[in-house]
């Protein structure tokens, strides 16, 4: 007997054929937002290098400061705009038609920045911005209607979500950034967009699945399907029932759940603002002080790893794809087909890509492979840490918290340690690659300890009738800390000239670990503001 309840308002009855422990369901949002995040990473891996890289090279050669406060600006809008996005889908839209209207938005974005010009540059930029508004908080507002109650396996449905979306940024790091270092900008830019319009295919003609989940109110209504909060009793208009936590909820309740949210959004600040160095200073730290040149044994031992890194993941998300083939596919025959012939691509340019590394003298390795390394580790880890998540060994919300603040910062340590010999005011290096393997470990257990807790912990906070609002609400956390992320990573050239390299990795080492000790610090409190939600 199945452990999740098969109630109507969780979708048809094939998502309640359960792939993995999970219903099917879940697996065709994994997809959805594997080829998004394909999109959004490949352009990501290549955004700074193209700017930062010379004419000559074809990019357009601007400062650092520049290239990276222009990163900041668009990763922060990408998360801001998911508050006007989920209010959309709440009240007008429904979760499945902004997934969808997004997905469409963001393929011409790709498509307008694949024509290398200033114009198509920022045309494409704002329409990915937009895109990503209605595309971000309404996929996970789709999981939530089919969790809603399964409240104990929301978290490692979190997880696993989650290893779909790095699935997705491992792909789309590795193909586009290899393809856009290689064979030219616009290239790696193009193919972002030709995923993402698979990606947007493969949902709307599967979307059948949720049955009434995520569609408009009015449709919606047509399916029977109750706001999870609830009027009971006969004369207090403030006492209400939350269908997803199984209990009586009074305003005072209520508001102190909001404030533990608030909580976990300004730390989360903290963790995004040091972490997505990794698209800014941390690829310039790839690309103008790593040593990328190998030969010889080192040579052979990358030609070894690359392939294994690249070849094992794939075989296990074709293997996720397969079982999901078996389930849905005479049902969404269309659906399986952009989403069979978008993996068959994949796997042609895989062995293209490796191929031509075998026959490379000394393989050089690209800048961008390091942002690879993030999504390696999670699908690596994100099984083993969702168990843990669903075991009695389980901790509370503000300690997982804590611990990825001091984990990401632990990560940055290890890059101030091993830029120690680069010299005051120095624009290129030759640094071992190793330290930048073991910073993105580190930063990637510290990742899947915060970030996808913290969009199951909203979840389960907030009332379910605001939850496309409150994602986005949580959204604007994370655009402030990618935008200070740009900010600060923006001021590398005068900290490593007035300073050094090791010192400004040190400022990103001390800060999140003071505050996820702090955070720590706060868990009896943050625990009873809660209110029993774990």
């Amino acid at each position: 007997m199945s452990d999740i309840k098969t109630y109507r308002f969780e979708g048809s009855e094939m998502n309640r054929k359960l792939l993995l422990g999970h219903p099917s369901g879940l697996f065709i949002l994994f997809f959805t937002e594997m080829w998004e995040r394909f999109s959004y990473y490949g352009m990501r891996a290549l955004l700074v290098l193209f700017l930062t890289s010379s004419l000559m090279d074809g990019g357009w050669a601007w400062s650092r400061e520049e290239a990276l406060g222009l990163y900041g600006t668009y990763t922060m809008l990408v998360y801001f705009t998911p508050i006007i996005g989920g209010l959309l889908a709440d009240k007008l839209l429904g979760y499945r038609w902004a997934v969808a209207l997004g997905a469409l938005i963001m393929t011409l974005g790709h498509a307008s920045m694949a024509l290398d010009t200033p114009w198509g540059l920022y045309a494409g930029i704002g329409l990915l911005v937009a895109g990503n508004g209605l595309f971000k908080p309404n996929i996970t507002s789709i999981i939530n209607g089919v969790y809603k109650n399964a409240q104990d396996k929301k978290d490692g449905a979190f997880t696993i979500f989650y290893m779909g979306v790095n699935a997705g940024a491992f792909l789309g790091i590795m193909l586009c950034g290899y393809v856009g270092e290689t064979q030219g900008w616009h290239w790696g830019f193009g193919l972002a967009g030709v995923f993402m319009f698979f990606g947007m295919l493969q949902f709307w003609f599967s979307q059948g699945i949720f049955g009434g989940i995520g569609l408009g109110p009015k449709a919606s209504a047509a399916f029977d399907i109750s706001d999870a909060v609830e009027e009971i009793g006969g004369g207090d208009d403030d006492t209400k029932y939350d269908i997803q936590t199984e209990e009586i909820v009074t305003p005072s309740v209520q508001r102190d759940r909001y404030i533990v949210v608030g909580i976990l959004a300004i730390f989360t600040i903290f963790f995004w603002a040091c972490f997505e160095q990794a698209g800014g200073s941390m690829t310039i730290f790839a690309k103008d002080y790593t040593n990328r040149v190998l030969e010889g044994s080192a040579a052979n031992t990358f030609r070894i790893f690359n392939t294994l890194l690249t070849i094992v993941p794939l075989v296990i998300i074709t293997y996720v794809l397969f079982k999901l083939f078996k389930i849905t596919f005479k049902k969404y025959f269309a659906s399986n087909l952009f989403l069979g012939t978008s993996f068959a691509i994949i796997w042609a340019i895989v062995i293209w890509m490796l191929l031509k590394q075998w026959d490379a003298e000394k393989p050089e390795i690209p800048a961008s492979w390091f942002g690879i390394l993030n999504s390696f580790f999670i699908i690596a880890f994100a099984p083993l840490v969702a168990k843990v998540w669903e075991s009695r060994f389980n901790p509370p919300a503000p300690v997982k918290f804590g611990l990825g603040l001091v984990l990401l910062g632990l990560g940055f340590g290890v890059l101030a340690y091993g830029s120690a010999g680069i010299p005051q005011g120095a624009q290129t290096a030759s640094v071992s690659i190793i330290w930048l393997i073991f910073a993105y470990l580190l930063h990637t257990l510290g990742e899947l300890s915060l970030s996808p807790v913290g969009l199951s912990y909203v979840s389960k906070l907030v009332p379910a009738k605001v939850i496309g609002m409150m994602f986005g609400l949580w959204y604007i956390a994370v655009g402030l800390g990618n935008k200070a992320a740009g900010a600060i990573g923006g001021q590398i050239d005068q900290i490593v000239e007035s300073h050094s390299m090791s010192y400004f990795f040190m400022i990103f080492t001390l800060i999140p670990i003071g505050a996820g000790v702090l955070l720590m610090l706060l868990t009896p409190v943050l625990k009873k503001l809660m209110h029993g939600v774990k």
